[in-house]
């Protein structure tokens, strides 16, 4: 199918709201995925058996019963790994098939190979059968293990003046403890990798579903015992990610490539949905435990808090999620005395991971809690007790100690309140909750400063290869990856943009470790900020090399030599790009080059907590009523207005297509999606979508409107843009709070409703039933 020319080209490719570069292929359904890609001749398939208990010594496994099922193979054990047995990122501490210990419900312990996939999902459902274990005591929840000292990884401390002292002698005092869940990425399309063995058995092909291939790379290479120079990891689009296929990808990949190996065969590995909810982690769901002060006005004072997240059995990347949680506590607000106290437990669940925020919403969330509460205790307007809590020249110092240069918040939530008519509609709501007994509305606003880049500095690089064919075209390759976010159609802008071309003339090719080395994740919300700057350093190395010769050729001086709309123009004449470009190469002129970019000023230090972790930050603000039926506690958000910083856009369409769906994902985190763990087996029982409620196109506000704040970014970015993929999602705590703010009118005047997240029709109930109580 031809892609359509999109682009007239006197227009600017920059700031215009362009297609996704593959949304014809999407909407026609022709975008391949990894399962889409023509398997080779005999590739055979593989699953996995998974623990049927949630902590345990593993005693035996009866081998010979599952090689003799029909269709099968080859059985792999831990036994079968050629060298590591360790697909954990950080911390070698999370084996690829279990070995010794049984850790939770659903944890790998062998690996079915058979000539297809549904003879292998029937002899990996034996395990119950085959597996033989020792039962031992499993700690299930965070507060246990916290209660029992056990960790994950070392807790963190961040502490700023002297907050002991300040509690004590606050005018008020707000103590209190409250609970927030996990969230499952839902990707659509689920984990899955296909090994491909090359000539002579002395390399491997990986396409791997993963928003980090080098990391794969490198996993890969620990399993099999090669050097990365043999393994080649690829990706060309991912059917979404949202973190779960940051680290996660790597257990599915490395069982694809031992087997691929052990064989000698192409081997895939596509796991059911059911055994990837069970297999794979989430969002960290996180208990809290706060004694706050503050003054008349409800200005904080002095907070001392903890943050226990629960990791699951190993680390993963729990130590950099409570970091970026203890980093974003303070939301956009200045905070002048502060103990933040971040905890890790580890429990016998599965390892939780990276999820779109990274723990920055699971930190904000926090005093957007505690400043609501603050609120309703001085029966002030949670609003303006916010207003009177931000950032300010003067008071712009993190408790991690970076200035917060760009000030925005005072001026977005004008515009915002303005724009969605918060104080009358607060009057028409108050009007409303008098004369309806059973319907209850609830109005809030809540604020986002979100701080961008790794907050581990190395990350925050980038490489790009620009290659300019005699023909005039362009291919791009980078180290980041698609999944379905519009990275690509953002570099490829870039690109078009600094050769003067249209955007159908630029074309970016499948994300391969065999093109570029030693990438990051596709994370952070780093994506068009690194990968961006890295293209446009190789095009602008290109574009150097065509304007000497071009002014060579032309007559003039460099300087004079423009490239806009397919044409090089200078000292008075023009040639078209395409024909420049062929007569440079007859030249000997190199017309490909590569690039690279990493982020000015960052330093960090893991054991303080302090330096200058982020870049720049993003700032938004999302105002949300909810409707609320206090017979059935089923509420609704009725209406949602939203207004995101994302500097000067690259593309408007898909940032507020980012913006929208990034509330939409935060809004059903705290309102509806549920996890549940049995309390005595473990098992996670709502691991499927019939029992675990995502929103859906029904779930959207009615009235749903969506701006951009259009404020260039004071730092040196692309084109003077803002990251747009994580900080939206801190949008939805509007939604939470405006259900609370509806439960609220259904108890007495200036009660603060227990309500816990997410907000299921049985937790309205509840935190109704304290109110009226």
């Amino acid at each position: 199918m031809n892609k359509p020319e999109v682009l007239v080209l006197h227009e600017p490719v920059v700031g215009r709201s362009l297609p996704h570069e593959s949304a014809h292929l999407h909407v026609s359904g022709a975008a391949p995925y990894t399962d889409d890609l023509p398997e080779p001749a005999g590739t055979l398939h593989a699953a996995l058996g998974l623990s049927p208990i949630a902590h345990g010594r593993l005693t035996g496994l009866d081998v010979a019963r599952l090689r003799q099922q029909p269709g099968v193979v080859a059985v792999l054990t831990a036994a079968d790994i050629p060298a590591e047995n360790n697909c954990g990122p950080l911390v070698h501490d999370d084996p690829i098939l279990a070995d010794g210990e049984l850790r939770y419900v659903g944890q790998p312990v062998f690996a079915i190979i058979a000539t297809d996939r549904d003879a292998a999902r029937r002899a990996a459902s034996l395990a119950k059968q085959v597996i033989q274990a020792e039962p031992l005591p499993a700690v299930l929840t965070a507060l246990d293990a916290h209660a029992a000292g056990q960790y994950a990884v070392p807790p963190m401390h961040m502490t700023r003046g002297d907050p002991a002292a300040q509690l004590a002698a606050a005018p008020h005092r707000l103590q209190g403890t409250w609970r927030l869940g996990g969230q499952e990425q839902f990707y659509l399309e689920g984990q899955i990798s296909l090994a491909v063995p090359q000539e002579g058995g002395d390399g491997l092909l990986v396409h791997c579903s993963t928003q980090h291939p080098s990391e794969m790379q490198q996993l890969l290479g620990h399993a099999l015992g090669w050097s990365a120079n043999r393994v080649a990891v690829q990706c060309r689009r991912m059917g979404g990610g949202f973190g779960g296929k940051e680290s996660q990808s790597a257990l599915f990949a490395c069982v694809a490539a031992i087997a691929a190996l052990k064989l000698k065969k192409p081997v895939k590995l596509r796991v059911d949905r059911d055994d990837d909810f069970l297999i794979t982690g989430r969002r960290h769901g996180f208990d809290y435990r706060w004694d706050v002060g503050f003054d008349d006005d409800g200005r904080l004072l002095a907070a001392d808090v903890d943050l226990i997240s629960n990791a699951g059995h190993s680390a993963d990347l729990s130590a950099p999620v409570m970091a970026r949680a203890l980093c974003h506590f303070d939301n956009a607000y200045w905070l002048p005395h502060v103990a933040l106290h971040g905890y890790s437990a580890k429990t016998n669940t599965q390892s939780n991971t990276a999820f779109r925020g990274f723990g920055g919403p699971q930190g904000a969330l926090a005093v957007e809690v505690i400043l609501d509460g603050i609120a309703r205790r001085l029966r002030l307007d949670p609003a303006e007790v916010r207003r009177r809590n931000f950032y300010a020249p003067g008071k712009d110092m993190t408790p991690y100690g970076q200035r917060v240069e760009e000030l925005h918040a005072q001026a977005l939530t004008a515009q915002l309140l303005a724009s969605s008519r918060y104080d009358e509609r607060r009057a028409e709501i108050a009007a409303f909750n008098a004369a309806s007994p059973v319907l209850k509305k609830g109005l809030a606003f809540t604020p986002v400063k979100f701080g961008i880049s790794f907050n581990v500095v190395h990350l925050n690089q980038a490489g790009a290869l620009v290659h300019v064919y005699t023909d005039g075209s362009v291919l791009v390759n980078h180290g980041g990856t698609e999944m379905g976010q519009g990275l690509n159609t953002k570099v490829a802008q870039v690109v078009a943009h600094e050769l003067g071309l249209p955007l159908g003339a630029v074309r970016c090719s499948a994300t391969d470790t065999s093109k570029v080395a030693n990438t990051s994740a596709t994370a952070a919300s780093t994506g068009s900020d690194l990968n961006g700057k890295a293209a446009q350093d190789a095009a602008r190395k290109i574009k150097a090399r065509l304007t000497t010769f071009a002014a060579e050729r032309f007559g003039c001086a460099p300087a004079l030599v423009a490239f806009e709309a397919g044409q090089v123009c200078g000292g008075g004449q023009s040639v078209p790009f395409k024909e420049l470009v062929a007569a440079a190469y007859l030249q000997r002129v190199q017309l490909w080059s590569d690039g690279f970019y990493t982020t000015p000023g960052l330093h960090w230090d893991r054991t303080t907590l302090q330096g200058h972790p982020f870049y720049y930050y993003a700032w938004g603000g999302a105002v949300c009523e909810a409707l609320v039926d206090t017979l059935t506690g089923e509420s609704r958000i009725t209406r949602a207005d939203l207004l995101h910083d994302v500097g000067t856009s690259l593309n408007p369409a898909l940032d507020i297509g980012q913006v929208e769906g990034g509330f939409i994902q935060g809004m059903g985190w705290l309102t509806m999606e549920e996890l549940v763990w049995h309390p005595k087996t473990g098992l996670l029982t709502t691991h499927a979508p019939s029992t675990y409620k995502i929103p859906t196109a029904n779930d959207c506000p009615t009235e749903f409107h969506t701006a951009l704040f259009g404020t260039p970014n004071a730092s040196e970015t692309i084109h003077r843009s803002k990251a747009v993929g994580e900080p939206p999602l801190l949008l939805g705590f509007a939604a939470l709070l405006a259900v609370k703010d509806a439960c609220a009118a259904g108890g007495p005047e200036g009660c603060d409703p227990p309500l816990h997240a997410p907000a299921t029709a049985e937790a309205v109930l509840n935190a109704i039933d304290a109110v009226r109580a």
